[in-house]
């Protein structure tokens, strides 16, 4: 690990793709005043089905990677880096590298909202196979809330879905159905469902309309956002280590031009990138 500069700098934000992006939209909407870095791994994603190992490995790269480039503070705005590799980094990585930075997930916000919401007490989860097989949402939620139980349906197809554009097409909606479906099905009691993956906030139309009536969907973006906004307010000592600019600035693994078309399916605006190598 190099040396890295005790300065203030922007917020980090990475994710294995575009889902992320998601989640930054709802950050910057809360807290416009940051200055934001947004690395996507592009290059190398799905994470969803890669390893524990592999994607500890990715994600420490591209802290590192974010750290050097500045950042203080870094969201992993990823449910399979949060799964997979947010603990390892925290407890193994970080007293070495510098005590002081703080990396933070999407789960645990996720999560801490669940309680409040469900009446019945039986919670599902629709993400990635990785996520679901992680068991990073039963976990964080039996720690929190011992008396909900919880179900989890992998969607394979989904993120497919969304980064072809066919979030909107007439054959997301068989799959969407479908895996609500396969959800629904292991028990009837399900009252609230949380979308644990930050590309389906795109297909929440059809999650929508294919989600049966008194069950409440649950989406990360604002949740996260809220979460952070506490948490600078609890800790002055991150926040006075957060510039304020206004400004963002993306950075991919992919090409510039293959990053910039997608993104702006994920943020209705155009945006400049820059590639970077991650090792």
């Amino acid at each position: 690990m190099p040396s890295l500069s005790s300065l203030p700098g922007p917020i980090g934000v990475f994710d294995s793709g575009y889902g992320g992006l998601t989640i930054l939209r709802k950050i910057r909407e809360a807290l416009p005043q940051y200055d934001y870095i947004y690395l996507g791994d592009n290059a190398r994603a799905p994470y969803g089905t890669r390893s524990f190992e592999i994607v500890y490995e990715f994600t420490r790269q591209a802290v590192i990677k974010l750290f050097e480039m500045g950042c203080q503070l870094v969201i992993l705005a990823c449910n399979t880096a949060s799964a997979k590799a947010l603990r390892s980094i925290q407890q193994r990585d970080l007293p070495g590298w510098d005590a002081s930075r703080r990396v933070l997930g999407v789960i645990r916000p996720t999560v801490e909202s669940i309680g409040g919401v469900t009446r019945s007490r039986h919670v599902g989860v629709l993400a990635t196979a990785g996520t679901i097989q992680s068991e990073s949402y039963p976990m964080e939620i039996r720690k929190q809330f011992p008396d909900i139980k919880v179900y989890g349906q992998a969607c394979p197809l989904w993120v497919p879905l969304v980064e072809n554009g066919e979030a909107e097409g007439d054959g997301a909606d068989y799959f969407v159905r479908k895996y609500i479906g396969k959800l629904l099905q292991q028990d009837a009691r399900i009252d609230t469902v949380i979308l644990g993956c930050t590309h389906y906030p795109l297909l929440l139309p059809k999650i929508r309309l294919y989600m049966p009536a008194g069950i409440t969907v649950v989406s990360q973006g604002e949740l996260v956002a809220d979460s952070l906004k506490d948490y600078l307010a609890r800790h002055p000592e991150m926040d006075a280590r957060c510039t304020r600019g206004g400004e963002c600035v993306y950075f991919t693994t992919e090409a510039e031009e293959k990053f910039s078309e997608s993104a702006s399916v994920f943020l209705n605006e155009e945006v400049t990138v820059r590639r970077v190598v991650l090792d």
